[in-house]
């Protein structure tokens, strides 16, 4: 008896992933380290000096951790209820946080005790931050207002009630140290000038305002809310310069990689996204477990944090250059051993020996052998092949059709495998590469099972809606051939003024008459 051949599955040819130097950079990172906190992460904020060990605020703490660390090396936890977006100054020293009780504590990283206590808010307090000249701080709460404090005094400077809902998040200028943005829940963003009594722009996000970011050049700015990350022109009095939706749910966190050309977004949506600053177009893209609410990158991007809704910190390392060398190396002499005699060409006196290379059949193909033709297409039918590669299926019914089992394998099915198999018709007979082949089958089960067609209304119902694509799909062929139609005529009728014009052109020109006898 002759070997048996495993089906032929005809696969289309798929377009490859676009590898960009922005995939092989972003792709660059170790496999992610998890971490468990209290609560949900709402502010990660990595120090702006070495050894770049990171703030992590959740619940009623914040953890500092180190770069490699597993573990918090310091915890702050003089808060009795929750607190809010644990912030650096740029020299690493200092330590500025909010809380739910409206208090704003300064922390010595070297410390444990708040420095000092600044109260003036009578709402949760959801931004702080310092300004550039570190001796100002700028805070945001849920009283609607906006403050400024000074650190050595511990006394307020100034306090901004311009905002007429939450005011959620903020940041300084690192290039005026008088300047400072907040958003809030009323769909604005203010920037405001310490040295001046109220905001001197105003921008309407149009949703309520999650999280905003300066360039470190200050001209621009960008402000996340709802699905939209905005981009606007500060020296062109705040002009819309880009607005993208890219996110299917609400964006938390906005943050810029160390050179200022990639700009990051985490959304609830599970996914953070990377743009370039200059066509403002998605580059790459991560995907994470859980609703994104924090998000950090490392100065040098050797790191990045991101803290979600459900406690969970998940860091990832970039893999050093070195390794990737060495194992190079390494794998060299085992891919020369396992070449040697490969390219050994037999001479005449040789006597070579081969092994009968055994292919291990699938589950259908083992099915088929043994004509078993309802069980191989039970074995196609399942989730994990129909789903995933139709492909597969559509093959193994064509090989039925071939062989004219297909029929007794489509008879005696009940109520579900009926349903089963209209689902699959259904969906998948509008593709051009299915048609031929699941016209058929669609021919055959409607022959069958015709007899019993109103016994069951699952199995009426999979006829109605293998009914309604059919007809839709005959309904776009018509509309098609209506298109190609039209396209015809605008052909032809291009050819034809292009002779005619021809032709004039032959006829204004000057002819000789010849005579002859």
């Amino acid at each position: 008896m002759a070997l048996y051949k495993p089906v032929v599955v005809q696969t289309c040819p798929r377009l490859g992933e676009r590898i960009t130097q922005d995939t092989l950079y972003w792709e660059g990172y170790k496999a992610p380290i998890q971490i468990k906190e209290f609560g949900a992460v709402n502010k990660i904020d990595f120090s702006p000096v070495p050894p770049r060990n990171y703030a992590v605020t959740a619940s009623s703490r914040i953890h500092i951790y180190g770069r490699y660390s597993h573990e918090p090396i310091k915890t702050f936890s003089r808060f009795k209820d929750a607190a809010y977006c644990g912030t650096y100054r740029d020299d690493g020293n200092l330590l500025v946080a909010g809380s739910d009780e409206g208090i704003i504590r300064l922390f010595d990283i070297s410390g444990k005790a708040p420095l000092r206590q600044f109260d003036g808010h009578t709402k949760p307090v959801h931004v702080a931050g310092f300004l550039s000249d570190k001796y100002r701080i700028f805070s945001g709460g849920d009283d609607y207002s906006s403050k400024l404090w000074d650190i050595p005094s511990g006394t307020e400077i100034v306090s901004y009630r311009e905002h007429t809902d939450y005011v959620r998040c903020g940041c300084a200028s690192k290039v005026n140290a008088d300047v400072f943005v907040t958003g809030s829940y009323d769909h604005t963003v203010k920037l405001f000038d310490a040295r001046t009594k109220s905001s001197i722009i105003t921008i309407e996000h149009g949703q309520p305002v999650e999280s905003v970011l300066l360039f470190p050049s200050g001209g621009l700015l960008v402000s996340a809310g709802g699905r939209y990350v905005k981009v606007w022109d500060v020296l062109k009095g705040g002009q819309l310069l880009v607005s993208l939706k890219n996110h299917h749910k609400t964006v938390t966190s906005l943050c810029l990689n160390s050179s200022g050309q990639r700009l990051l977004s985490g959304s609830l949506d599970r996914h953070v996204k990377i743009y370039s600053t200059t066509s403002y177009k998605v580059v790459h893209s991560f995907s994470y477990a859980a609703p994104i609410l924090s998000l950090a990158l490392s100065p040098e991007d050797e790191t990045i944090v991101v803290g979600m809704t459900n406690g969970v910190l998940n860091i990832k390392h970039r893999k050093p250059e070195e390794g990737k060398e060495k194992s190079q190396k390494k794998r060299q002499p085992a891919y020369r051993t396992y070449m040697r005699g490969k390219t050994y060409m037999p001479k005449q006196e040789d006597f070579s020996v081969s092994k009968p290379v055994r292919r291990a059949l699938r589950k259908y193909d083992k099915l088929l052998k043994s004509f078993d033709s309802s069980k191989a297409l039970d074995a196609v039918l399942e989730p994990s092949i129909r789903l995933h590669t139709p492909e597969v299926t559509v093959a193994v019914m064509q090989e039925l059709h071939r062989r004219g089992t297909l029929r007794s394998a489509l008879a005696g099915r009940d109520e579900k495998q009926i349903n089963l198999l209209l689902t699959f018709v259904a969906r998948r007979v509008i593709e051009p590469r299915f048609t031929s082949i699941l016209v058929t089958v669609a021919d055959i089960i409607t022959d069958i099972y015709q007899p019993v067609l109103g016994q069951s209304a699952i199995v009426d119902r999979q006829f109605l809606r293998l009914q309604e694509a059919i007809g839709k799909e005959i309904d776009y062929q018509g509309e098609l051939l209506e298109v190609l139609g039209m396209m015809d005529t605008l052909f032809a009728s291009f050819a034809e003024k292009k002779v005619t014009s021809l032709e004039e052109t032959r006829s204004n020109s000057p002819t000789e008459i010849i005579e002859t006898d």
